[in-house]
């Protein structure tokens, strides 16, 4: 676990894209306003994107230059994500953050093999929060 500014992100996705060189799946964990859309903006700047990253909260995915997809399960959870066919985007080479992923979508990820690392993100105080990596 360690505890990082903002700023100090690019370290942290570093770290993310050494162990995933080829990508894979990313799962953001944490509250609401923890900061699971300003890791994954810090990811794709990390990749040399220069888009304007934001939450797919209501468009459940975004997707940023060739090669980041951004999900968010928190409004459909991983029953519709499932339903919608979403999981056949995951075999889209790059890499897929998801924010709200759960123990169900974890298991399958497993299950079905496709290379995993979760984040946990909690706020320590407004310039600051403690992220816990766990490789899946």
């Amino acid at each position: 676990m360690m505890k990082l500014t903002q700023g100090e992100l690019p370290q942290l996705c570093r770290t993310i894209a050494d162990k995933l060189p080829s990508g894979g799946v990313v799962i953001l964990q944490g509250d609401l306003a923890s900061g699971k859309t300003t890791f994954t903006q810090a990811f794709a700047a990390y990749l040399g994107l220069d888009e304007a990253v934001t939450s797919p909260t209501f468009s459940l995915q975004q997707v940023y230059g060739a090669n980041l997809y951004h999900y968010d399960l928190y409004n459909y959870g991983f029953e519709k994500f499932l339903s919608l066919g979403m999981m056949e985007e995951l075999e889209r080479e790059g890499y897929h953050l998801i924010e709200w992923g759960d123990a169900t979508l974890i298991g399958w990820l497993k299950r079905a093999g496709i290379e995993t690392v979760i984040v946990k993100i909690t706020k320590c105080d407004p310039s600051s929060r403690w992220y816990e990596v766990e490789y899946a």
